[in-house]
């Protein structure tokens, strides 16, 4: 859950701090006091548009950071992310200057992408807008889904997997039947480069070796020249190493008659016999490596044609082949044409009716939970003040819809009023009632939402009386589950707090700053008072609210 929230240089807020709790979280205040600047201020922090407005005049930056604490599921889920709690929490911070901003989590520098990413792992922000997306059909589908649980969740695994393999098997085939008309052309292409390439018969590794070769061709005589001027100093004529060492012997043999000198004979006639086959080698390897014309022309117009070859099919020869193979591939493939298209016409076929089969399991398994979501929606709705509001939810198979989740279209079509026909939600709710009917729905979805912290925003929107009271009875059974936090203006939700907040402006003669005080139980009352409407906090308006947190009190213990 969301532990606790720092925000600095924020609009009015110069700095302030608010430690969260569990259950039910109220922010309340004058009008213009700041709480939109909150909600401006975590949407910040979670990746949302970095708005350089936000930073508070004369103040080079805007800083805010979330800190949650997380279980193992979340962990989990997190580490697919590629993020690492730490000892079980995690820190969202979001610094906004006038020419950058940075996002961390952790500590670590990340993306906007991912902080929106393990943000919407952590926490749900619903504001009016997001209300507003009750208004989009395709969120209808996402709230029967999520009804429906973990059965069509695993489903629609084996759908997203169906449908990929699909998309890949009919992209072949439109690309082959495209292909139809240009199958004798290419057929000749691919013809005349395996020709191409088969004529080379090139072997792997020939490039290197003809490269080595050609260098040693093309510095031939250089070579001639060095290698006959050694010969020359061991063997030739005149004073060569050769008849160096044999004078050297005849002084030495003179000298052995006075002392022993065996030792360096023996050396200097093991010198005498490696001048002498050092010297037949080179003797035979001029005689053996003449420069070849003919060679070397060889050489260099086999070098040409591999070079030519590499600019056409690949870098290597390895790369040639593995092109000339896939040629081959495709000459047999456009020879037998109509067999090709055939068979990918039949793995088509294939491919789409099992996709097929596992959307009527899922349609059926829909059809199934919007009956359910129906009745408890409209009960929910009913508490909601709704008493006379009709409901119906369906789930139709449309072909054109097909994708990862299905084929299925769903709409919830309704009637807040007696005697009025059902119409499309999308065309019949204010701003007030969509905001009670996304209430209903999260109460109900209470219990299989994974995402544990949820943050309301103008869940209050035309709303008084005793329908404020149920929407704040309604919120003590999410609250059973989930962290909430929530601005309002009704004393009943108020009263309904686990957690109270009292947000505040102060205006200077040179600044106006906007302050967040926690209230103890005895502030929470006066709170409560004061959203009664009493310009003065009356010992009878005190009675009221004390009244009216003491029926909360018993609503939650209620709602457990």
């Amino acid at each position: 859950m969301l532990e606790s929230i720092k925000v600095k240089n924020v609009a009015l807020i110069h700095e302030a701090e608010l430690s969260l709790g569990e259950g039910l979280n109220v922010l309340t205040g004058e009008t213009g006091a700041g709480k939109s600047i909150l909600i401006d201020s975590i949407h910040l922090a979670l990746g949302g548009r970095a708005d350089r407005g936000l930073i508070r005049q004369g103040a080079d930056h805007a800083y805010v950071e979330l800190f949650f604490s997380v279980d193992r599921e979340q962990e989990e889920r997190l580490a697919r992310l590629g993020v690492q709690s730490d000892d079980g929490t995690l820190i969202l911070t979001r610094r906004l200057e006038e020419s950058r901003n940075v996002c961390r989590i952790n500590g670590e520098v990340v993306t906007g992408k991912m902080l929106r990413q393990v943000a919407s792992l952590l926490i749900d922000v619903h504001t009016q807008q997001e209300h507003i997306s009750l208004l989009q059909e395709k969120k209808h589908l996402e709230i029967l889904d999520l009804y429906a649980g973990s059965e069509l969740a695993e489903l629609k695994e084996e759908i997203g997997g169906a449908y990929d393999a699909y998309r890949e098997v009919l992209a072949e085939y439109e690309e082959a039947a495209k292909e139809d008309g240009l199958k004798e052309r290419e057929l000749d292409l691919a013809r005349y480069e395996c020709e191409e390439i088969d004529k080379a018969e090139l072997t792997e590794g020939e490039d290197d070796e003809l490269e080595a070769e050609f260098r040693k061709l093309t510095h031939a005589m250089s070579i001639t020249e060095s290698v006959s001027a050694a010969l020359e100093g061991l063997d030739g004529s005149g004073m060569s190493g050769l008849e160096l060492v044999g004078m050297a012997l005849g002084r030495l043999k003179e000298a052995q008659r006075y002392d022993d000198f065996s030792e360096q004979t023996k050396a200097l006639l093991q010198a005498e016999e490696l001048i002498r086959q050092t010297s037949r080698e080179l003797s035979r390897y001029l005689e053996d490596d003449r420069a070849d014309e003919e060679r070397m022309a060889f050489v260099g117009e086999r070098l040409d044609l591999i070079n030519r070859l590499k600019k056409k099919y690949g870098s290597t020869i390895e790369q040639i082949q593995k092109y000339g193979d896939e040629r081959r591939n495709q000459i047999e493939r456009l020879e037998d044409y109509d067999r090709y298209l055939s068979e990918l016409s039949e793995r088509k076929e294939r491919q789409y009716q099992a996709l097929i089969g596992l959307c009527d399991r899922a349609h059926k398994i829909r059809e199934q939970a919007a009956g359910k979501l129906e009745e408890e929606l409209k009960e929910a709705l009913s508490e909601l003040g709704f008493s006379h509001c009709e409901l119906k939810i369906e789930a139709v198979q449309e072909e054109d819809r097909l994708g990862r989740d299905g084929n299925d279209h769903a709409s919830f079509l309704i009637s807040f009023n007696a005697g009025e026909s059902l119409r499309p939600l999308t065309d019949v709710a204010s701003g007030g009632e969509l905001s009670r009917v996304m209430l209903a729905v999260k109460s109900i979805l209470a219990d299989t939402d994974r995402i544990p912290t949820m943050i309301f925003d103008e869940i209050d929107a035309g709303i008084s009386g005793q329908t404020a009271w149920r929407v704040s009875e309604k919120m003590a059974v999410i609250r059973r589950k989930h962290q909430l936090i929530c601005i309002t203006h009704l004393p009943q939700i108020a009263a309904m707090a686990d957690c109270h907040f009292r947000i505040e402006k102060t205006e200077k003669e040179t600044s106006t700053k906007t302050q967040i005080t926690a209230l103890d139980r005895e502030g929470m009352i006066e709170e409560v008072a004061r959203l009664l409407g009493s310009d003065t906090i009356s010992d009878s308006a005190l009675a009221n609210a004390k009244e009216l947190k003491k029926k909360a009190d018993g609503s939650k213990h209620f709602s457990l």
